[in-house]
């Protein structure tokens, strides 16, 4: 069952962003290291680096939409795979 979650209630637990705990699973369940999926966002000019990943899968960071769909498209998955609570 998926479930919506809204940035009220994240804000409210702490968290910046709704996409990082699934960012970090599909990142793993690919194989890539937060180093690797930086590269990969720079080859398509996208400027997030090791550390800016690490902050977002721990909830620490804002995600503007764009960064989003370039996530999506570095792992190869929808974008609604990172929006999207299981």
């Amino acid at each position: 069952m998926k479930v919506r979650v809204d940035m009220k209630t994240l804000l409210k637990l702490g968290s910046k962003n709704i996409i990082g705990k699934n960012l970090k699973l599909i990142r793993k369940k690919n194989k890539l290291t937060q180093e690797q999926l930086a590269a990969k966002l720079e080859l398509n000019n996208v400027p997030l680096d090791r550390i800016a990943i690490s902050r977002i899968e721990s909830g620490n960071r804002f995600v503007a939409d764009y960064e989003v769909v370039e996530l999506a498209k570095a792992l190869k998955v929808e974008p609604e795979e990172l929006l999207t609570a299981n």
